[in-house]
């Protein structure tokens, strides 16, 4: 909406044509009244002057655009923004005057016209007016190069400009533009894990499966039956027992993976990705890192929250689905809720009774903590990481805080200890290596009989 002072056309007089017209209509007075043709001398210069800076006025308001650079960036990877003011006017602008706003997790160190970037990282960054002339019919560019510090949508904007034409005798109204959004990815840590998997339900895929089928894993040898490959006929068995003998092999088949992701609480402040991090920070990279290694090996992932949103997506496998991942995951928020979310995350047949769940929490809630052995109980393979910074600093309050802290840690290590005796593994994230030790133990009890069936 135009200001008030400014007319309809989006344009208006500035101080300085204020005091042109002033000046000289006090000097023009000056000389009726006291008959002094000096005076009109000295006042006609600046009639001429503003009468010619006005012979051409501008008519059209300046355009102003934002373009973000590479769609796809990773924490800690370059980045560039550029602010585009272009002139649809006959008129040149004598004077651009554009400011925009950055997240703060996009640290901008060189900002500049044309490629003269100057670095801004210590003074005020690119929330400081930058100012150039744009001639008619053309286009400028504010390029904006940095640093992209943390994953998420962040917005570059929203940006505005001014312009002041006619020798500076005029001047536009500002010209708003909605802000861009950034996408940048997590960065995935190094991440391994040991190829026991609890039990694979696909059909074919990399893990050795406790099933007879086509796969590389010798079973034992046993008497050759109609439907037998030629190829898998023991000859030495055979002669020796002076019949047909065929190795038997397991089937090779993939895994589900469930990536369940606890947002009821949220501790610890980021620094970015060369900074600390917080619970959020670890769950999403640990989710993204998990993700890719079992994306990679052709397993079929899926994504849960349990929080309040209950979002979800489903299991799939290949390289898109790793990109889904990705989308999916820049929109992790921590939303607490009064309400348990069991019920409404884990609704009927969501979860295969085949899949591996690897719950990412910082085990803050008690509600946490129940949902992980109420999942044990139920018969699913459950692997529980905690994602709690383990810097997380002590409060240093006066009074009884340090002492509640202490206290607090003590309750969570007893609560971990109950997990495990549910038989519910929790183990610290680390990168790689993190699950190897625990999804041996799982695997092996999975295969272990079971008295009365599960």
């Amino acid at each position: 909406m135009a200001d008030r002072h400014e007319p309809a056309s989006g344009w208006a007089p500035t101080r300085a044509l204020g005091r042109a017209v002033l000046l000289t209509g006090l000097l023009l007075i000056a000389a009726v009244l006291l008959g002094r043709i000096d005076l009109v001398v000295l006042a006609t210069p600046f009639a001429l002057g503003t009468a010619y800076a006005l012979r051409r006025r501008p008519t059209a308001l300046p355009e102003l655009e934002i373009v973000t650079g590479e769609a796809q960036l990773v924490e800690g990877a370059p980045m560039a923004a550029t602010v585009v003011v272009a002139n649809p006017d006959t008129v040149s602008y004598d004077m651009a005057l554009v400011r925009t706003r950055m997240s703060r997790w996009l640290r901008v160190e060189k900002a500049g016209f044309g490629g003269a970037g100057v670095d801004v990282s210590r003074s005020g960054g690119a929330d400081r007016p930058f100012v150039t002339a744009v001639p008619s019919g053309t286009a400028v560019d504010l390029e904006l190069t940095g640093t992209a510090l943390r994953w998420g949508r962040h917005p570059v904007g929203p940006a505005g400009v001014r312009v002041a034409a006619a020798d500076g005798l005029l001047v536009s109204r500002a010209v708003l533009t909605e802000p861009a959004r950034m996408r940048v990815y997590p960065m995935t840590e190094p991440f391994e894990a040991v190829e026991a998997m609890p039990r694979a339900a696909g059909l074919v895929g990399a893990h050795h499966s406790r099933r007879p089928g086509e796969g590389g894993e010798l079973a034992g040898v046993r008497v050759f039956a109609p439907g037998d490959r030629l190829r898998r006929i023991d000859w030495r068995v055979s002669l020796r027992a002076r019949q047909l003998h065929v190795a038997a092999t397991l089937s090779d088949r993939d895994a589900e993976v469930v990536v369940l992701l606890d947002v009821l609480a949220e501790a610890g402040r980021s620094g970015g990705i060369r900074g600390p991090a917080s619970v959020l920070d670890t769950t999403v990279r640990a989710a993204a890192a998990i993700a890719e290694h079992y994306l990679h090996r052709g397993d079929r992932v899926a994504l849960l929250e349990y929080g309040p949103a209950a979002r979800r997506l489903r299991p799939a496998s290949g390289r898109r689905q790793y990109l889904t991942v990705l989308e999916w995951l820049l929109d992790v928020q921590a939303e607490s809720s009064p309400h348990e979310p069991y019920d409404k995350v884990f609704g009927p047949q969501l979860l295969s009774p085949d899949a591996l769940v690897v719950v990412l929490t910082p085990l803050l809630d008690e509600r946490s903590a129940q949902m992980l052995a109420r999942m044990a109980r139920g018969g699913r393979f459950v692997v529980a990481v905690d994602t709690l910074p383990a810097d997380l600093p002590t409060p240093k309050d006066r009074g009884w805080a340090e002492v509640a802290y202490r206290l607090w840690r003590l309750d969570r290590e007893t609560m971990i200890g109950q997990l495990r005796e549910h038989g519910v593994p929790v183990v610290r994230w680390a990168g790689a290596g993190s699950l190897d030790l625990v999804l041996r133990d799982v695997a092996r009890l999975a295969s272990a009989p079971r008295v009365g069936g599960r």
